[in-house]
């Protein structure tokens, strides 16, 4: 059985990735009045409607997260619950924590319970979160001042000392997203996130999410967290992803995943705002989210990511033996020789641009697409993930492993040769008690073993004593890639690792290139050498390493655009919808609905311009004679060495005969080839003027009426909020005779009559507004024949 008591793992979606994308705490700060918290929120992120959320309390005046002084990016660490020592294996605890070094603590993990609410489990002496005690431990002691025990307890202590560290409760995992584990160890099928938010019809449970979200803030209140990160494995709509233990009840609600998805999200973040507003303080929402282009592919366009003060990206487990090819955990970059890619024929393909998708740049650049660089961090393990009996590559590299020895449980009848024994230290169990093999140690281990050193620890795990090892780890280094392995010859065993110059390589590229800061699973991995044993054991070299890289860096990146933006914004919706659903989703062919939510009337040729991600490739269309054109690439080409740019620049027009009216909206067939976050930096053009989407959630923009004053609610272009008389046009309202101001004058094209016949390009006028045939036409009455039908409107007269 899989437990929660080891490194999560992404046994089919990162295993799939190649093969199915071809198929188818609160900081201190000065006060600041209610009305100017605005000047606080981040670029981009959800404002609660009619909530006065103190954004100031936890962000500056550029929008940017206050995490003390030496603390330019974050540096969000995993704590996790199960490490306690009361199983014979090594403890950490919160003592262990290198609080002076971290900026943010994810505690893992709470769960989901049987009554839609968030839960550590029944309190009593043997829970570690809130009972649990370490009376032998020195720096473990309780701290009186708080009514709980445990872990949070000790959490509560050490933030007294450390005001600027935050602290999050995570929700989920792998092994608890559609379940949890009952007191006796036993799991409870309860569903967890796929039917607290999803229906068993794929609808909506807002009643579910309603009773979770309440019961997360009231948590976060009794506990003293600063707010939730949500770890949610996984809501796609690709079939069999995520733990196999839940797809009993998560494949029948694949259709209606993301759906709920959003709604958790927004729900949340709306609930924690209210009561932030309350308490005077802002309360974080963050999630892990894959970055698999698979899993992403059926996410639709993360559309959650607005609701969020950060995502961490789980950039590991990108190989690993749940299949048989070769590579690295977690590389930084692509080198174009991924033999998982390779066999799926994403090198050769040329929808795919040459793009290597199993790395972290590439995971980065998919959300840089919707998101400021600072609302991003990327992840690093520090386990390993391995293999044995490798064949072919270089020192393992590339080769193959392949076995039909696998995990129960998991239903694969093929998978990878998992490294063993003492190759495997922190393995799980399959769900008939075995070892699950995966190569899984903490990077301590894997120091040791790379040092031929048997530390003073196996006896804990159930090696006898006298153990020695066969063969030796050699350390392999790729540049390319950024990724360090082990590499055993004689046992043909390769441990994908990191260490000092991996770690630093990664935190330079988060300081280049203005990334929020990074997170790391889990914290329990990191290592130090003790010189008296001779042995390495837990410590903090790596965290230590990126501190020091980020203490004096540079701010974040705290904008989303990289060219500049309009300042006015008007209410005009874009939203991408209507996917296909899992391996039915290739060419992935959304629809893209444009709503115009203003009092002017957008005329044909009005243009639509955004940005999305360079984890696609610059080839995006559509099929709907929009005339979709692909206007600036920040990138080109495959990506070995990294993804250079942001964005790609996207222009589409309503076509001449199209206009758009109040109201009123528009569909067209969208395609790209690669996963892409929500398109962002929108703006629309007419009348001579441009503006912003107000749906882009920019800092620093003013909403606007371009119609504002029109008698008629005419296509007038007048730029403040209010308008102008006659809707403030000087270069819009009707055509073809009509007056000038788009409303107030008289219509001078004749009027239409019933009985009259009409050649293509004919004006006319009608209830106060004037038409114009696109083909010959009579008795069809203007403004009764819809958006593609025969008139065009072209506004109030």
């Amino acid at each position: 059985m899989l437990t929660p008591t080891r490194p999560r793992a992404t046994l089919l979606a990162a295993g799939a990735a190649a093969a199915g994308l071809l198929l188818g705490s609160l900081t201190g700060g000065v006060s600041h009045a209610a009305d100017d918290h605005e000047s606080c929120r981040p670029d981009g992120l959800h404002r609660t409607p009619g909530v006065a959320v103190p954004y100031c309390t936890a962000y500056d005046a550029e929008g940017r997260e206050k995490m003390g002084a030496d603390h330019q990016r974050r540096v969000i660490g995993y704590f996790t619950g199960w490490r306690t020592g009361k199983n014979g294996e090594p403890a950490y605890l919160a003592s262990d924590i290198p609080w002076d070094k971290i900026t943010h603590i994810n505690y893992a993990f709470g769960h989901i319970g049987v009554d839609n609410r968030l839960s550590v489990g029944a309190d009593g002496p043997d829970n570690p979160a809130i009972g649990m005690t370490w009376p032998d431990v020195s720096g473990a002691e309780m701290d009186p001042a708080f009514p709980y025990k445990g872990h949070f307890n000790l959490l509560g202590k050490f933030k007294k000392q450390h005001p600027d560290v935050k602290t999050l409760i995570s929700v989920g995992g792998w092994a608890e997203t559609g379940g949890h584990f009952g007191a006796d160890g036993s799991r409870v099928d309860s569903g967890g996130f796929y039917s607290m938010a999803t229906n068993a019809d794929g609808s909506v449970n807002q009643a579910g999410i309603d009773t979770f979200a309440d019961s997360a803030v009231a948590f976060v209140k009794k506990y003293g967290f600063n707010g939730v990160d949500i770890d949610y494995e996984y809501p796609t709509s690709m079939k069999d992803a995520g733990n196999p233990l839940d797809h009993a009840v998560s494949n029948p609600r694949r259709a209606g995943l993301v759906k709920g998805y959003a709604a958790l999200m927004k729900t949340l973040r709306e609930k924690l705002d209210r009561a932030g507003a309350a308490d005077g303080k802002h309360y974080l929402l963050t999630v892990a989210a894959p970055s698999s282009g698979y899993l992403l592919r059926g996410m639709e366009t993360f559309q959650v990511q607005k609701y969020l003060d950060y995502v961490n990206i789980m950039s590991y487990d990108l190989h690993g033996a749940w299949n048989e090819y070769v590579g690295p955990n977690a590389s930084l970059f692509d080198d174009g020789k991924d033999g998982e890619l390779a066999a799926a024929g994403v090198y050769s393909t040329s929808q795919y641009g040459g793009i290597g998708y199993l790395n972290t740049d590439w995971a980065y650049h998919y959300f840089r697409g919707s998101m400021p660089a600072g609302r991003i961090n990327i992840g690093l393990p520090y386990y390993t993930r391995g293999f044995k009996n490798v064949q072919g590559g270089t020192d393992g590299l590339w080769g193959r492993a392949p076995s039909t020895n696998c995990p129960a449980g998991t239903g694969l009848t093929r998978c990878g040769d998992g490294a063993v024994g003492i190759d495997n230290l922190w393995h799980d169990k399959d769900t008939a008690g075995r070892e699950s093999p995966a190569g899984s140690n903490p990077m301590w281990h894997a120091k040791n073993l790379e040092r031929g050193v048997v530390g003073d620890y196996v006896t804990r795990y159930g090696f006898p004593a006298g153990t020695t090892l066969t063969g030796t780890y050699v350390r392999k280094y790729d540049a390319t890639l950024v990724a360090p392995w082990l590499w055993n010859a004689e046992k043909k065993v390769f441990l994908s690792t990191e260490d000092e110059q991996s770690v630093s390589t990664k935190a330079d590229y988060v300081v280049d290139r203005g990334i929020g800061g990074t997170m790391v699973w889990e914290l329990a991995g990191d290592y130090d050498w003790n010189a008296s044993k001779g042995q390495y054991e837990t410590g903090d070299t790596l965290t230590t390493a990126m501190y020091e890289k980020f203490r004096t860096a540079a701010p974040y990146g705290a904008r989303r655009a990289t060219t500049p933006m309009p300042a006015e914004a008007v209410d005009v919706k874009a939203e991408f919808g209507q996917f296909p659903l899992g391996d039915s989703n290739y060419p992935i062919s959304p629809k893209l609905k444009i709503t115009n939510g203003t009092t002017a009337t957008l005329p044909g040729g009005t243009e639509f311009q955004f940005d999305y991600g360079t984890s696609a490739p610059g080839n995006a269309k559509d099929q709907s004679g929009f005339g979709t054109t692909v206007v600036r690439s920040d990138h080109t080409g495959g990506n070995v060495g990294g993804l250079k740019g942001d964005h790609h620049r996207v222009s589409l027009k309503l076509p001449g005969w199209q206009t758009l009216a109040p109201g009123a909206s528009v569909e067209l067939d969208f395609v790209y080839y690669l996963p892409v976050s929500t398109p962002s930096n929108w703006t629309v053009t007419f009348g001579g003027r441009t503006y912003a989407l107000a749906g882009d959630l920019a800092r620093g923009t003013t909403v606007v009426d371009p119609g504002a004053g029109s008698s008629g609610g005419g296509s007038g272009t007048g730029g403040t909020t209010g308008g102008t008389t006659g809707g403030g046009a000087t270069d819009g309202g009707a055509t073809d005779g009509g007056t000038t101001g788009g409303g107030g004058g008289q219509c001078t094209a004749p009027a239409w009559s019933a009985t009259a016949e009409y050649g293509g390009g004919t004006s006319v006028s009608h209830n106060s507004r004037t038409w114009k045939a696109k083909w010959w036409t009579k008795g069809e009455e203007p403004g009764t024949t819809g958006e593609w039908g025969v008139w065009q409107d072209l506004g109030a007269c």
